[in-house]
């Protein structure tokens, strides 16, 4: 049995003629750039998430710099951030002009840890930017304590995590600005590149909006300088179906993370995700941990189940980032779990034949591994 890592085409099909009827409208009007689908989702997406301004930009990546921006981080800034996550999160920094000072994660959850960030504080530390890695918030009750004793702005980075909430409270509500991608793979995803920036600040969303548009409120009129990141409205169109099917998505990605954990319960040598209390996980990832990570990489791919590293190798060991001086060993637990994570498939329509077949292989892995370790 083949099993892919995703399949959009299984998404797809059964929304597939809403998809195309959106599409068609935007054709038809050929209101492509900023039409009114843009201000439908923006509207959708912030009821959703909860927060006061939703501002739609062209990628997720942009939705992080232009969030930088909006708080005038650049050049002799610093801001704080784990190594254990998609490069956006560290390259939007580095892109502003700042520089990134990587504190170690949790090794459970594998989001930062809150506890070593005031030591990474300076004089020049201008932010904190959390990931919601894997569909969980980070713990942003420990992070914003920090934050205000510190009189910190925090950024999340919530591309991941759209729809995941802590106590009731969506990502993308609990700091400063959120962060969120529609990057096909995601959760709620789009058929390309697109993003969006929530906060309930409203000097922090007319800066945002006017640095999406060339730094200007009227087109020829600069305020500021800004750039060109705004999600086209074939893609805002096609979110706006979309939207409307999340939480069934998540509901299913719930579902088969809970069979996981079940099936699994009983292997020792597979660690399966940590859900903190309070948390609710969407699990746009579902990763489990192995010291034998490796080999159970060459069973997978045996079987034809798809997978996927996240991540390889830690931000803080990334060749272009060598300038700040770190080094092997400096973040024990990032660099533990970029040699012992693997995602597995985990969406919501796998088939109950496709998860049994999942699971069956996976304890067979292990089965086999336990066996020769006792011969």
């Amino acid at each position: 049995m083949k099993i892919p890592l995703l399949d959009l085409k299984a998404q797809h099909d059964p929304i597939d003629a809403e998809i195309k009827a959106a599409v068609l409208q935007v054709i038809d009007q050929a209101n492509y750039i900023m039409g009114p689908e843009v201000a439908q989702f923006e509207k959708a997406a912030g009821d959703y998430i909860g927060a006061r301004h939703a501002i739609a930009v062209a990628s997720g990546t942009d939705a992080l710099l232009l969030s930088l921006r909006a708080l005038g981080i650049g050049v002799g800034d610093e801001v704080i951030t784990t190594p254990y996550s998609f490069f956006a999160t560290a390259g939007a920094i580095a892109n502003v002009g700042a520089t990134p000072v990587f504190v170690d994660i949790e090794p459970d959850t594998y989001n930062i840890n809150p506890k070593r960030i005031a030591a990474r504080i300076t004089p020049r530390t201008k932010a904190i930017l959390p990931v919601h890695l894997f569909g969980q918030c980070a713990d942003m009750d420990s992070i914003l304590a920090v934050a205000g004793e510190h009189r910190l702005p925090v950024i999340e980075d919530a591309a991941q995590a759209f729809g995941a909430h802590h106590k009731g409270r969506k990502a993308g509500t609990l700091g400063s600005l959120g962060c969120f991608s529609f990057f096909p793979s995601k959760n709620l995803g789009g058929l390309g590149d697109g993003g969006m920036i929530t906060t309930n600040d409203d000097a922090l969303a007319e800066r945002a909006r006017m640095l999406r548009a060339h730094g200007g409120k009227e087109k020829y009129m600069h305020s500021i300088v800004g750039t060109n990141s705004r999600l086209d409205t074939l893609q805002a169109a096609v979110l706006l179906v979309k939207i409307k099917y999340i939480d069934g998505w998540h509901e299913g990605r719930r579902r088969n993370a809970r069979y996981f954990d079940n099936a699994f319960a009983g292997i020792v040598d597979l660690k399966t995700p940590v859900v903190r209390p309070a948390n609710y996980h969407i699990y746009n990832q579902y990763v489990v941990r192995s010291a034998t990570r490796d080999l159970l990489v060459a069973h997978l791919k045996q079987c034809e189940i798809g997978y996927a590293l996240y991540y390889p190798r830690p931000l803080h060991l990334q060749t272009c980032f060598s300038y700040l001086g770190y080094q092997p060993g400096d973040m024990p637990e990032a660099e533990a779990a970029c040699r012992e994570t693997v995602a597995l498939p985990v969406y919501p329509e796998l088939t109950d034949e496709q998860l049994q077949y999942i699971a069956f292989r996976l304890e067979q892995f292990f089965l086999s591994t336990s066996l020769k370790k006792s011969l």
